[in-house]
C-alpha cells in the first residue's frame, strides 16, 4: 500500500514525447521564418521615410533661405547644414541653414540619416541628395516616388 502512495503510475507517465516537442519546435520555427522578414522590411522602411522626411525638412529649408535673402532661382548660391561652413554675404554665396550664432536658423539642427548617410542640399535648382553608397534613387524631389536603396 505504501508503494503505490509514492509511485503513483499515472502520474509519473505525465510528459511530453520528443516527437510532440518537435512539433511545437518547428511550429515556431514556422512562425519566426514568417515574422522576422517583415520585421526587417518595416524597419528599413521606416529608416527610409525618416530619411525623406530629413530631405524634405532641408529642401523647406532651402526654399525659406532663398526666399528670404531673395536669390535668384538661376544663381549660384550654394547651402549648408553643417553648421561650421562660412557664409559669405550676395547672391553668390554659401548659406547656412542649421541654427549658428551668425545665421538665421532654418534648421533647428542637423538631420542625420538612419542609415549613417551624409545630406548634401545641393544648390538652388537642385534636390538634397542622401549619400548612401549604392543607393537607388537617393534624391528627394517632390511629389515623386523616393527608394533610399537599404
Amino acid at each position: 500500500m505504501a508503494r503505490a502512495f509514492l509511485f503513483p503510475a499515472a502520474a509519473s507517465r505525465r510528459a511530453f514525447t520528443l516527437v510532440e516537442i518537435m512539433i511545437v519546435v518547428l511550429i515556431i520555427g514556422i512562425l519566426l521564418a514568417i515574422a522576422v522578414p517583415n520585421f526587417i522590411q518595416a524597419r528599413e522602411t521606416s529608416r527610409a521615410r525618416s530619411c525623406v522626411g530629413n530631405l524634405k525638412q532641408i529642401d523647406s529649408a532651402k526654399t525659406q533661405c532663398i526666399i528670404d535673402n531673395r536669390l535668384s532661382p538661376l544663381g549660384t548660391a550654394g547651402f549648408s547644414i553643417d553648421g561650421a561652413t562660412a557664409t559669405v554675404l550676395g547672391p553668390s554665396g554659401t548659406y547656412q541653414l542649421v541654427n549658428t550664432a551668425t545665421a538665421p536658423s532654418y534648421i533647428r539642427r542637423m538631420p542625420v540619416c538612419p542609415g549613417g548617410g551624409v545630406y548634401s542640399p545641393n544648390g538652388i535648382d537642385l534636390s538634397p541628395t542622401c549619400g548612401i553608397t549604392g543607393a537607388v534613387g537617393t534624391g528627394y524631389a517632390p511629389k515623386e516616388r523616393w527608394w533610399h536603396g537599404f
